[in-house]
């Protein structure tokens, strides 16, 4: 390794010697708390579309916060993070496309 990239990865791992773990442990509180709150849901007698919907949506966020916290997005440069989201759309779009061909099983009926 050069002498660039020798003082980018002290500088790197000075700058996160000094994080707390405070943040973390109330992170993994918080997903334990989502977690728990999805289990309940679970068990309750409700339309499945809102429920659904609850579920999704309490995904995305325990998403945001593995990827943000455990997985350190967080801390990176802001191009990481935009590639990151990019990649994540176009995911999302090649999903979406497939979507139409994946309910065509409702029509087939069950033999």
């Amino acid at each position: 390794m050069d002498q660039v990239q020798m003082d980018l990865q002290r500088n790197v791992a000075e700058e996160y010697r000094h994080h707390k773990l405070t943040p973390i442990f109330m992170v993994w509180g918080g997903l334990l708390v989502l977690t728990g709150i999805e289990v309940y849901l679970g068990y309750q007698n409700m339309n499945p579309r809102r429920m659904l919907a609850i579920l999704m949506c309490l995904s995305i966020v325990k998403a945001a916060l593995i990827i943000g916290y455990f997985m350190h997005m967080k801390y990176e440069a802001l191009r990481m993070k935009y590639l990151t989201m990019c990649s994540l759309a176009f995911c999302l779009a090649m999903m979406m496309v497939f979507f139409p061909d994946a309910f065509r099983i409702l029509s087939l009926g069950v033999r």
